[in-house]
Parts: structure tokens; C-alpha cells; sequence
């Protein structure tokens, strides 16, 4: 009895994918619509499979030529723009950052980012075109680290503090959503949260190893504070290191810290906290001029 044989090749929309044609999801409508060949038959079937060093490809005519080398990238998001690769609402995207700029190659790759930050939030991002590592690091299993600066409105007291560090019950959905009559709750995983300035409005530094829709925002809400400002500084061994709207390459280094992160091995960031990775020391007050009064010239009585 002969032993099935392992089927050639890779799935087709997948080859289109790691070429940057598109992503999977549209190259598959691409196959559907008939606009794929393999070795000059047209293929309109997802399940079929092709092998790019020996079949010949062409989407739309065009002739694939190999691989796209893949990029890892570091962007400082700034606050008021979304992490999607187009908006409904014509926001500002994280990719018209990256388009302003060429990259360190001179060249336009097609990239991803992993995971999100929302609108108002604003720091760390990773962009990539390698769909494997992003999917690894995206899942929760992997547990990788993520680290914030979080300013919130009032005081927080340190019992509520310890509530978020042991875990709390959020919404699991959007912020009050309602479904089939009921709220739908999922208590957080364990959080480290340290507060690192005082004040009417302190900050605090929190690490998650999930990132459930808006749930920073909604941690501090079930114990009554509002989030002002959220910013992503650290994410696996990473820690942000550049400007607002600017990005660098990473280091092949980085690249390979970021792999065992997502199989969910320790890594550790560097000592060195970053300028853009603290919180700026705040300006103190202007002290008010006061006019010093004129001077009274004596008069000296005559003689």
C-alpha cells in the first residue's frame, strides 16, 4: 500500500499574498474572477495549489517574479490617525505615513500593521508585510507584552489599582454594547500598573499580554476614570525610539526578538528607556512679572 504524497506546492492566494500582490482575502476574489493563471490556464478553484519556482503565474498578465523580501518596520502613531489601510470616514490612515516617506530601500512594499491603536491613541506600531509573524503575535496565545503610558482624569484609589492588576470584568464588545438583551463581560488578564507621575490627572505605566478591543479605556472605566491620553511605549523587547509620524526599519536582531516573542518565549527590552519611550517633564508655571513700584525721589526741604 503506497502512502498518500504530500500535495505540490502552496495554496494559490497565498503565493499572490507573499508576492504583494494583495492579501489573501483579495487574492482570492482575484482567482474568482478569473484574472490568475498557472502555466497559461486560467484557475478559478481556491483550493488550488502551484509552486512559484516552477510554475509560472500571471495575475492580469503580469508575469510573478518571486517573493516580496519581506520588512519590519517601527511607527511612532500619532494621535488622530487610524490603524486601517483605508477609512469610510476619510480619516487619516497610518499608511499615508508610511507613503509620505520612501523607505530606506527606495521602495514601496506592501505593508501591514499588526494589531491596532485606536483614533486618540498614540505610539508604538509595528508595520510588516510578513503575514505569519503578524498572525503569531496578534494571537493572545503568544501573550506577548505590550507596554503603555496611560493619563487618566481624577485619582484612582490603590485599591482600585490592585483591581486592575489582579484582572477585572469589562465589556467584551464595544464600549456599552448590548447583545440579545445582556451585556456580553470577560474579566482581563493579570495587568502590571505603576503610577509614574502624581497630580490631579496622574499617569501610569501598564503592561498587558492581551489587547481586547478599547480595553485600556475600559479597565480604568469600571473603576470610575476617564482615559485621557494612551500611549503605546514597548511592545515584546521593543520600546519606542522615534519621533511622532516617523518609523525606522528594525534590526535583524529586533526581527528575531520579535519571533520568539510570539512563540511565547521571554525576551527582555534594552535598560535604557528611550526619549520617546518616557513622559516629558512637565513645564513649571510661568512666574508672573510683577513691575517694581517707581522710585520716590525725596525732596529735601530748603534750607
Amino acid at each position: 500500500m503506497t502512502e498518500p504524497t504530500e500535495p505540490r506546492g502552496e495554496r494559490l492566494q497565498k503565493i499572490l499574498a507573499a508576492a504583494g500582490i494583495a492579501s489573501r482575502r483579495k487574492s482570492e476574489e482575484l482567482i474568482l474572477e478569473g484574472r490568475v493563471q498557472v502555466n497559461g490556464q486560467v484557475v478559478t478553484e481556491l483550493g488550488t495549489r502551484a509552486d512559484l519556482d516552477r510554475d509560472h503565474i500571471r495575475v492580469d498578465g503580469k508575469l510573478l517574479h518571486g517573493r516580496e523580501q519581506q520588512r519590519y518596520y517601527m511607527l511612532n502613531k500619532p494621535r488622530g490617525y487610524v490603524t486601517t489601510l483605508s477609512d469610510p470616514e476619510k480619516r487619516p490612515t497610518v499608511m499615508e505615513l508610511m507613503a509620505k516617506k520612501q523607505g530606506p530601500h527606495g521602495d514601496r512594499v506592501r505593508l501591514y500593521p499588526v494589531g491596532r491603536l485606536d483614533y486618540l491613541s498614540e505610539g508604538l506600531l509595528l508595520m510588516t508585510n510578513d503575514g505569519d509573524l503578524a498572525n503569531k503575535l496578534s494571537k493572545a496565545a503568544a501573550g506577548v507584552e505590550k507596554t503603555y503610558l496611560v493619563k487618566v482624569s481624577g485619582v484612582p484609589s490603590a485599591e482600585s489599582i490592585d483591581q486592575l492588576r489582579r484582572g477585572i470584568m469589562i465589556d467584551r464588545g464595544r464600549l456599552n454594547e448590548v447583545r440579545s438583551g445582556r451585556r456580553d463581560r470577560v474579566v482581563t488578564a493579570p495587568a502590571k500598573v505603576e503610577q509614574v507621575r502624581g497630580g490631579d490627572n496622574p499617569w501610569f505605566e501598564l503592561s498587558l499580554t492581551e489587547g481586547r478591543n478599547r480595553q485600556i479605556r475600559k479597565m480604568f472605566e469600571e473603576i470610575g476614570h476617564h482615559v485621557e491620553k494612551i500611549r503605546r511605549i514597548g511592545y515584546g523587547a521593543l520600546r519606542l525610539d522615534v519621533a511622532p509620524g516617523e518609523f525606522r526599519e528594525l534590526t535583524a536582531g529586533e526581527v528575531t526578538a520579535l519571533g520568539r516573542a510570539a512563540r511565547g518565549l521571554k525576551v527582555t527590552p534594552k535598560q535604557k528607556t528611550p526619549e520617546f519611550a518616557q513622559l516629558k517633564k512637565p513645564v513649571p508655571p510661568k512666574a508672573s512679572k510683577r513691575r517694581a513700584p517707581a522710585s520716590r525721589t525725596r525732596v529735601r526741604p530748603r534750607d
